[in-house]
């Protein structure tokens, strides 16, 4: 069972790994890691600017327990002078602790200015660590959008973006059914012709009377040209009689000519 549940968990891992590397965007992953330094020298600048407070305190200190040393040394001067040694032994003995005071002031003094060297020097190398590293985070942002803008061209070019991929699917399917109607009006019209399928709207006509009506047409054309050559002849008007009474002929023939209506 406890084999199944790793099993499992590592699938979730590695899936949600795969989620994440989709979702992630190098550009932000740099900005982010660049705010995190600049917060972090922040830092670093707010403690250097803490131990300088610290050490100026303790300067400050010290001058007033060195003034107070100098006062009392006087003191004792003036007093052993008057001939109090008594006062001037006291004098004298507050001196010695302000002095030892002193001595304990200078020593962390020293401590902290080390510190604040240290301090300061860390913080120029952040700095120039920060500098360095929003150079390179620029020069990998515009690399990455270069290539990112140079793999939707050719992609765009090729065809196999999500965009142009809908695009050739539509033509696709336009030139599919296309083809589709063109097929089909084809064989329709080759139904017809054939006499598989009957005409509904009754303007079709079969073999018969087509031939019929083209020996029809041919014949007014006979009777049109023999007109016009007798016109142009200089005919007498018995002779245009004559036509027109054989035209009527032939028109009355023609119309005796029986006709097959389609079944």
């Amino acid at each position: 069972m406890s084999g199944v549940m790793k099993r499992m968990g590592m699938i979730f891992r590695a899936k949600a790994n795969k989620a994440l590397d989709r979702a992630e965007d190098p550009r932000e992953t740099l900005d982010y890691s660049y705010q995190k330094q600049l917060e972090l020298l922040q830092k670093v600048r707010r403690g250097v600017a803490d131990v300088a407070t610290s050490r100026k305190r303790l300067e400050l200190q010290l001058n007033q327990l060195q003034n107070q040393s100098s006062k009392l040394e006087d003191q004792g001067r003036k007093a052993l002078a008057l001939g109090r040694e008594d006062l001037a032994r006291e004098a004298l003995s507050r001196r010695a602790a302000l002095q030892q005071q002193v001595t304990d002031l200078e020593t962390q003094h020293r401590t902290l200015q080390g510190e604040e060297e240290k301090l300061t020097l860390a913080a120029q190398r952040l700095q120039a660590k920060v500098d360095a590293f929003r150079t390179k985070k620029e020069t990998i942002k515009a690399t990455y959008t270069a290539a990112q803008a140079q793999t939707r061209i050719g992609e765009a070019f090729s065809g196999i973006s999500e965009e142009m991929g809908d695009v050739g699917l539509a033509i696709q399917r336009a030139e599919d059914k296309t083809a589709q109607l063109q097929a089909r009006a084809g064989a329709i019209d080759e139904l017809l012709a054939s006499g598989a399928l009957d005409d509904q709207s009754g303007l079709a006509k079969d073999d018969i009377q087509s031939e019929l009506d083209r020996l029809s047409g041919g014949t007014d054309v006979e009777l049109e040209l023999q007109r016009m050559k007798a016109e142009l002849a200089g005919g007498s008007s018995s002779q245009q009689q004559a036509l027109e009474g054989g035209a009527g002929q032939s028109r009355t023939q023609s119309q005796d000519t029986p006709r097959f209506d389609k079944q």
